[in-house]
């Protein structure tokens, strides 16, 4: 199911007493996350994020050896993820028989059809979904913000590195962000450009699919294939009797189960489901409007100059009958 469709879906489950497994990113908008928030809370039900790194032994580690100052005091946080594609001038086609095209635009604007506005290219759209900022930067932000320890960041900024073509997807195949956290982090997230754009891979400029952490006393990097360090010792040794413990899963999906059972939150909770997704979000608020901003995310609004121009992006309008009555 498409991004644009997460928050209408996660909210009827939720109404209907329905526990959920919610593929990130968790929503379209921030303030979609606001109202999914509301909806598992009222209704006590259980709700997991479909960011599964969290229950991944080599990010669980990296995240519990930052936050235990194994390298130091954090500095910097390096986010890699794969660039998105380019395309245009795409030919208009009939609608499938048997597709209800109406109904899979949703809330999202009336627009023809043609093969490349569905299916696995529809993350390319911004009526759709973010592009590669919320593809795999839901994921590995949510790693870069489990380490850094804190709600979100205070000032982002973003330019586009090759933008899309005229008359085709709308999301840049390839950007670059700096996002500046309270405790002085700064977060650096850019694509990789390579062959294989979903491949975890080293391309010719060095960049890879994963997160580094970067300390005073060394540096930390880890993806879903491995963990590497400055020092392999700052792997290797244990963290003392009183360290900071950072919560365990060993499987996302068995997490889930067992907190249908316990009725506790899972590892991925729907407010950190939020939270990291507007990492993503704030992202692409700065690339569409150009803009350096500052946010306060207790709040969850923009400030100063650029909260003008922001602060629309917060929301987007829900075209009839698809909007929050629709599901009651």
């Amino acid at each position: 199911m498409p991004d644009h469709w997460h928050t209408l879906i996660n909210i009827a489950a939720a109404r209907a007493g329905k526990d959920v497994y919610g593929e990130k990113p968790l929503t379209l908008t921030i303030d979609e996350g606001r109202h999914v928030i509301k909806a598992v809370r009222e209704n006590k039900i259980v709700f997991q994020t479909g960011t599964q790194q969290r229950s991944s032994k080599r990010f669980h580690l990296a995240c519990e050896l930052v936050r235990n100052g194994r390298i130091g005091t954090l500095k910097q946080v390096n986010v890699f993820v794969p660039a998105g594609i380019r395309g245009n001038h795409f030919k208009k086609v009939p609608v499938p028989a048997g597709f209800n095209y109406d109904f899979w635009l949703g809330q999202a604007p009336s627009a023809e059809y043609f093969t490349e506005r569905c299916f696995a290219t529809f993350r390319w759209w911004y009526d759709y979904s973010g592009g590669p900022v919320t593809d795999w930067g839901a994921h590995h932000n949510d790693i870069a913000r489990w380490a850094i320890g804190l709600d979100g960041p205070v000032s982002i900024e973003a330019r586009v590195v090759t933008p899309p073509l005229p008359n085709g997807y709308t999301t840049p195949s390839e950007y670059e962000a700096t996002l500046t956290w309270a405790n002085g982090v700064k977060q650096i997230v850019k694509t990789t450009t390579d062959d294989s754009p979903f491949g975890e891979v080293i391309n010719e400029n060095g960049q890879r699919n994963g997160v580094k952490f970067i300390g005073t006393d060394g540096w930390i990097w880890v993806n879903r294939d491995e963990i590497e360090a400055s020092d392999k010792q700052l792997l290797l040794t244990p963290l003392p009797d009183n360290a900071i413990r950072l919560e365990v899963s060993n499987n996302h999906m068995e997490n889930f189960f067992d907190c249908m059972r316990s009725r506790k939150d899972p590892i991925a909770s729907v407010e950190t489901g939020h939270r990291s997704a507007c990492i993503g979000h704030l992202i692409i608020v700065a690339l569409r409007t150009g803009r350096k901003l500052a946010w306060n995310p207790e709040k969850e609004i923009f400030t100063g100059d650029g909260a003008a121009a922001a602060s629309p992006f917060l929301a987007r309008e829900m075209r009839a009958p698809y909007d929050y009555s629709f599901v009651g």
